[in-house]
């Protein structure tokens, strides 16, 4: 991909990431998780146990195990994970756009 495609597929990630804290979906989640994981794998390589910002990206603190969440803690649980991503891919947009990184798939125009 070009550094142009990048930039602008993080930033419609990011934007993305922005609506679901306010608007929370966990259909929404799944499918824009899916999403940003490809294209930071893509640009950047697999994340190894050593990135610690992908580790902690959708593990909430308030985790809720063996029953269905209640719609709050649903939503709450979006919004955090929603948000620690979001961060995770404005690390990328910084280093792809204003500090233009070379990156593993950047590939010329």
């Amino acid at each position: 991909m070009t550094r142009a495609e990048l930039i602008l597929r993080t930033s419609q990630l990011v934007a993305e990431g922005d609506r679901l804290q306010l608007s929370p979906s966990l259909g929404a989640l799944q499918v824009w998780l899916q999403l940003s994981d490809e294209l930071l794998s893509n640009a950047w390589g697999s994340m190894d146990r050593y990135h610690l910002s992908w580790l902690m990206v959708g593990k909430s603190r308030s985790i809720v195990r063996g029953r269905r969440m209640q719609p709050d803690e649903e939503a709450a649980y979006v919004r955090e994970v929603a948000e620690q991503k979001t961060a995770a891919l404005r690390m990328s947009l910084e280093a792809a756009d204003r500090r233009q990184m070379p990156f593993v798939g950047e590939t010329e125009r």
